[in-house]
């Protein structure tokens, strides 16, 4: 039985109302003139298999999508195109992501009480990893899904490695971040006033002094940045559905 299960069960109040926020107002800077959202992978375009999930997630009750004007109708005949009904609407990014994320966020349902916010170029998160941030959101209004970083990290200037970084607790962050609705509301509009650049929605809570949990994350939650970047979410969703098709084979075995 789920969290939201239980707490329906001990109070009697249905779960919280949640929102996801896509944020896909990107340039693709290094994708050379390529919009990486549009590029096909496994039979459909990064940003629908980022859909999915959130279509398929029942914790989820609608879907924003933020997109670059000119790209609206576009985006628009996705989500008719690939049944993604949450989609409630497509609204126009700004000229950076607190912009758009804003724009996105103050177009939610009133009734919304969580908002999961997710980058539009990770086409590989998976239902475990949306739910588990859900989860922990509502018991403390703001989490994140994060993975330690493997790599050894150098602190580099002008070319010249000045010191390595002890790495025991630094992690990457990824997508969905889900924040109460009235925190995030509160966060952007403190960081856009006050001009900061934030580069994730969990900063911007972090700032006026909110607390944000990290969840475990998943390394095949990769965002797409460049062109190496499709092959491997393209290996990880045929990875997947060859995974369900074997699963699927084993229950016709067993039936």
């Amino acid at each position: 039985m789920s969290f939201f299960s239980l707490l329906k069960g001990k109070s009697g109040k249905k779960a919280p109302f949640c929102c996801a926020v896509i944020a896909a107002a990107g340039f693709s800077q290094r994708m050379d003139g390529t919009d990486k959202l549009f590029i096909d992978i496994c039979g459909a375009p990064v940003l629908a298999h980022a859909l999915f999930a959130y279509q398929d997630c029942s914790y989820i009750n609608e879907i924003i999508v933020v997109s670059r004007e000119e790209c609206m109708e576009r985006v628009s005949a996705i989500c008719t195109n690939y049944g993604i009904s949450k989609a409630v609407g497509v609204v126009k990014g700004g000229s950076t992501r607190l912009s758009s994320v804003m724009n996105g966020v103050f177009a939610i349902s009133k009734h919304a009480e969580f908002v999961a916010i997710h980058d539009g170029a990770r086409p590989c998160t998976d239902q475990e990893t949306i739910i588990r941030t859900i989860m922990t959101a509502m018991k403390h209004n703001a989490a994140a899904p994060a993975v330690p970083v493997s790599s050894t990290l150098k602190r580099v200037e002008r070319g010249i490695v000045k010191n390595t970084v002890d790495r025991a607790d630094i992690y990457e962050v990824q997508t969905p971040q889900v924040l109460s609705a009235d925190l995030i509301k509160a966060a952007l509009t403190n960081a856009h006033e006050k001009s900061i650049n934030v580069t994730d929605d969990c900063m911007a809570a972090e700032l006026i002094g909110a607390t944000v949990r990290i969840v475990d994350g998943s390394y095949s939650n990769i965002k797409i940045t460049t062109n190496e970047d499709i092959l491997i979410a393209e290996a990880i969703l045929k990875s997947r559905a060859q995974e369900l098709r074997v699963l699927a084979a084993g229950g016709r075995h067993g039936s």
